[in-house]
């Protein structure tokens, strides 16, 4: 069940976020991803156009927006979600899309289709100001030995290039997330990173998305030397609605530790807290952590 805000603020202020040095200023800026909010939208108390207010009124300049969240994609449509970022003074940052087909398909005409789906996707990234979309390198294939690996990993690449070589004609780089099943395996994803290695190819390391026997800490630290975007998961089901999925000041000092500097997005995906509630947490620690 949400807890009320009163309850959440008063848990905040009883476990302050421990003292540490703040990075260099201006490196971080904070965003919002939109998945943060999906629950709102898919019952109909909120849409993909009230996101820019939910945003801004959290504080978060940065727009991460969910293709599968929107209504039809249409100009107009387009037209009104950029009147709504220009009220608000947000920015899109990216897209994170979905459902438009497996580019680590091992049919070379599924790939190519798919390929195709995610153009319109880099347009209306470029068309909102966006500097990337995040993709996904699934497969029909699920790899179970460093061969398929691979002969899936291979064929990923084929496609990445060819959405890449699309891409940059509009300034829009190609990111890839940590988002289950062989990306979930950091070391497939920098292979992935050099087989394909173009300019506007790059990671978007999720704090979460890794199974149980996978190092967080090491991971995202692979995956920082290519990232281009970072999102902060967070779920707030320990006590007193802490993080006990991972150690929130460890994994920033991996991130301070990288080369990586821009927006750190929050995506609160946790369920005892309502998503406002979870959001409003995750500004606050990255308030005290100095962003």
């Amino acid at each position: 069940m949400p807890v009320s805000r009163r309850t959440l603020l008063s848990s905040l202020a009883a476990a302050p976020f421990a003292a540490s040095a703040a990075p260099a200023p201006g490196r971080f800026k904070v965003s919002l991803a939109e998945w943060s909010i999906h629950r709102l939208i898919q019952q109909g108390k909120a849409t993909n156009l009230d996101f820019p207010r939910i945003a801004r009124e959290n504080d978060c300049e940065g727009l991460e927006f969910v293709n599968t969240l929107w209504a039809s994609p249409t100009a107009g449509y387009i037209a009104r979600l950029k009147k709504r970022m220009a009220e608000t003074n947000t920015r899109a940052v990216l897209i994170m899309v979905d459902d438009e087909g497996q580019l680590g398909h091992s049919d070379p005409a599924v790939r190519r289709k798919a390929v195709k789906n995610h153009h319109k996707w880099v347009d209306i990234a470029a068309e909102l100001g966006c500097h990337s979309i995040r993709t996904n390198m699934h497969s029909n294939v699920t790899p179970k030995t460093p061969a398929e690996n691979e002969t899936v990993l291979n064929c990923c690449a084929d496609s990445f290039r060819a959405l890449c070589e699309y891409a940059r004609e509009a300034g829009i780089s190609i990111l890839v997330e940590n988002h289950w099943g062989l990306s979930s395996d950091p070391d497939a994803v920098v292979a992935l990173m050099k087989k394909v290695n173009l300019p506007n190819f790059g990671t978007l390391p999720d704090f979460g998305n890794f199974p149980p026997e996978i190092d967080k800490y090491q991971a995202v630290a692979k995956l920082a030397a290519w990232a281009k975007g970072m999102s902060f998961k967070c779920y707030f089901e320990g006590p007193d609605f802490s993080e006990d999925k991972y150690d929130f000041a460890r994994m920033m000092k991996v991130v301070e530790d990288s080369k990586y500097s821009g927006y750190i997005g929050i995506e609160y995906e946790g369920s005892k807290l309502g998503e406002l509630e979870g959001i409003a947490r995750a500004r606050k620690l990255l308030k005290d952590y100095g962003i």
